[in-house]
């Protein structure tokens, strides 16, 4: 047990070394401040910056408007691109199996699901996508996607911080040759070490023991496995995603990839207190986070030590629950991951969510729900001081004073936004589940009845509009149905945040500073963040809660019964 959980801690302490050291590294990107790669990087974006036709002194002054123009119109231009690419696959080359191109449906969600930065996935990858789809289209989105979350936080923290949004392309631009490709690029060489193949030959075919033959998918995996941990991308080479052992092969990697998918997230708290100049607020925020975070994983892995009941009886002793997790991780590596990819947003697997004990499945739903702990790539920071912005203005009214943040007065129009940011959440989950519940022999195609497959149905949609990609499985759900009603959500939760995220940046850009004063309400106490911790699970977690009520609860409540 003891083993379990201190490596658990381990993990969570290099979390926390490597958060300050690349916070900071993303901050002198973003503020222009020399770093160790300007040598090397300064001259090739120099000349990618023409193509998009930019003039970088005209382009950072740029309006949260045409920063949300460049954000819609690029990933329209990537995702038709994308789609267009995997529909044709079965006439272009790296198709050493001669697969054919998927249903139109598939297709579509398929390029729209990466695109969004959710890689949500109803499709097995050695046996549906050719490596020039997987490679050239969906490799494509996992830089751009990244990348494109990595820009609106920036944009939004500095306007946030007074500051003007900049250019979205230069954002992106900088978010893929500074951070994700050097990191992607080292990264892929440890797992080639490591394990994880890289090549571009076609499936080896096996004797097997029995003189049967068996076909073994291999591919160019390592550079993918990179990407899609450290972009929080989450989908996998192989169905099985990083369960499989040719994503995932021994528990080294296995800590590598965890780190790869933590680091970003965690480390854009610290970048935020840079670009502040408040670097005790950000570390206020990130305890804050982290104590939730380290709640959740406690009681995921307590859950899955002690098993489940009903076999515990059967055996007459307390094992952990070993269903749906590779023995070479057990019972804690893979609560911890389950735990971590939602709380990340990334949606990579390393075990079957659909067997965690109800504990496990109610952290991971939970995670989902909030999206701040420690959420996606870029756009988990801007939710969370979503969070932060209505606490100012609820405690504002509380006492009495005119609330503030950052020294800029909180106004209706700023609650209006992050009202609309806070709501579309629950519009892109509860209406299509409720829709898919009320048909369920017709629609759901659910393999477990009762709680559990409420569970089931709502996951789904809530990894969908999260853009978390992960699911609990056991889905009939490449179907017209859930192939269509998922990218709804998909778009709705990916862009209408984004919109609004970037155009209530640019209202606080333009306030005037307010001067401190003795009934300023400061933000950067614990007082304050203590109050932020409760808002988030009053407003987050209560408009979910009949939710979590008819399904991880109730099964949890079932099974102990």
């Amino acid at each position: 047990m003891w083993q379990g959980f201190l490596q658990i801690i381990l993990t969570l302490v290099l979390v926390v070394i490597i958060t300050p050291i690349l916070g900071n590294y993303m901050a002198c990107v973003f503020l222009g401040k020399p770093t160790f790669l300007d040598r090397f990087l300064k001259p090739i974006e120099s000349r990618l910056y023409p193509l998009f036709g930019l003039r970088i002194l005209e382009a950072t002054n740029s309006n949260g408007y045409q920063y949300v123009k460049d954000v819609i119109a690029s990933n329209l231009v990537m995702g038709i691109f994308v789609y267009l690419i995997l529909m044709t696959q079965g006439f272009l080359p790296l198709n050493s199996t001669s697969l054919s191109a998927p249903s139109w449906h598939l297709g579509l969600h398929t390029a729209i699901s990466f695109l969004t930065n959710t890689n949500q996935q109803h499709y097995s990858g050695e046996t549906t996508f050719s490596y020039a789809s997987q490679v050239l289209a969906l490799g494509f989105l996992m830089f751009t996607s990244a990348g494109t979350g990595l820009a609106v936080a920036i944009a939004f923290i500095r306007g946030l911080t007074g500051q003007r949004l900049g250019s979205f392309y230069v954002d992106l631009t900088l978010s893929i040759t500074r951070i994700l490709l050097p990191i992607s690029i080292v990264g892929a060489i440890v797992l080639i070490i490591s394990g994880v193949p890289e090549t571009l030959s076609p499936p080896v075919t096996a004797t097997t023991l029995e003189g049967a033959n068996q076909v073994i998918a291999i591919g160019p995996v390592a550079h993918f496995e990179i990407i899609k941990e450290l972009g929080e991308n989450g989908g996998g080479f192989f169905g099985i995603n990083s369960a499989h052992p040719y994503e995932n092969p021994n528990p080294f990697s296995n800590l590598f990839t965890i780190l790869a998918m933590m680091s970003i997230p965690t480390s854009l708290i610290y970048t935020y207190g840079v670009f502040a100049n408040n670097k005790r607020q950000a570390w206020l925020i990130y305890g804050m986070v982290f104590s939730i975070f380290v709640v959740l994983i406690a009681i995921s892995a307590v859950g899955e030590y002690y098993g489940n009941p009903l076999v515990n009886n059967l055996l007459g002793d307390t094992q952990p629950n070993l269903e749906g997790k590779e023995v070479r991780f057990g019972w804690s590596q893979t609560a911890l991951w389950a735990v971590m990819t939602t709380a990340t947003m990334c949606g990579a697997v390393n075990g079957m969510h659909d067997s965690l004990m109800p504990t496990g499945g109610f952290s991971t739903i939970f995670n989902l729900f909030l999206q701040i702990i420690w959420g996606g790539q870029g756009t988990g920071t801007a939710y969370l001081f979503i969070y932060l912005i209505l606490t100012v203005f609820l405690t504002g009214l509380m006492v009495g004073r005119t609330p503030e943040f950052l020294g800029r007065k909180i106004e209706k129009p700023e609650i209006v936004l992050a009202s609309v940011i806070l709501l579309v959440h629950p519009i892109a989950i509860l209406i299509p589940s409720a829709i898919t519940l009320a048909f369920p022999e017709a629609l759901a195609g659910i393999s477990n009845p009762g709680f559990h497959g409420i569970s089931q149905v709502v996951f789904e949609y809530a990894s969908a509009a999260a853009n978390n990609g992960s699911g609990f499985e056991g889905l009939g759900d490449n179907t017209l149905w859930w192939n269509l009603s998922a990218t709804f959500s998909l778009i709705l939760g990916r862009y209408v945040p984004i919109i609004a995220l970037l155009l209530l940046a640019d209202n606080m850009s333009r306030k005037q500073l307010v001067p401190l004063t003795s009934g300023t309400l400061r933000t950067d106490t614990v007082l304050f963040t203590s109050i932020t911790a409760g808002v988030i699970l009053i407003l987050g977690a209560l408009t979910f809660f009949p939710v979590l009520a008819l399904g991880a609860i109730a099964e949890g409540f079932q099974l102990a019964g």
